[in-house]
């Protein structure tokens, strides 16, 4: 699978959800991010992370139209849709419809294991 560099955040929106999906952070950002789920690279994440993720967008949908979550990866594939596709889900998209839309922001965004 070939690697794409994306030089600007890409926003993605459903519903009453948005998210701002950028690079990982630097130093100068770091505090801009209010949490930080690490897990390995190329598969999913612990159901713990997800349901703790799940909540955070619950929490953010509420606080209304002008909020934003930041979600980061360092390649840009992988971590962030694994992250998007379930809030999606949660909002009442199906899994493929969930599963295009995310390929239709950024191709190549999943790899075997994470689907």
């Amino acid at each position: 699978m070939a690697r794409m560099n994306h030089s600007a955040p890409v926003e993605v929106t459903y519903k009453s959800m948005r998210f701002f999906i950028t690079h990982n952070p630097t130093n100068a950002t770091l505090n801009k991010f209010i949490e930080d789920w690490p897990f390995d690279d190329g598969v999913p994440p612990p159901n713990q992370i997800v349901d703790d993720w799940l909540s955070l967008v619950k929490i953010n949908i509420c606080k209304g139209p002008g909020c934003y979550i930041a979600i980061h990866c360092v390649t840009f594939l992988g971590r962030v849709p694994v992250f998007v596709t379930p809030a999606l889900i949660e909002s009442g998209m199906t899994y493929e419809d969930a599963e295009q839309f995310i390929r239709q922001k950024w191709h190549g965004a999943f790899n075997s294991k994470q689907l």
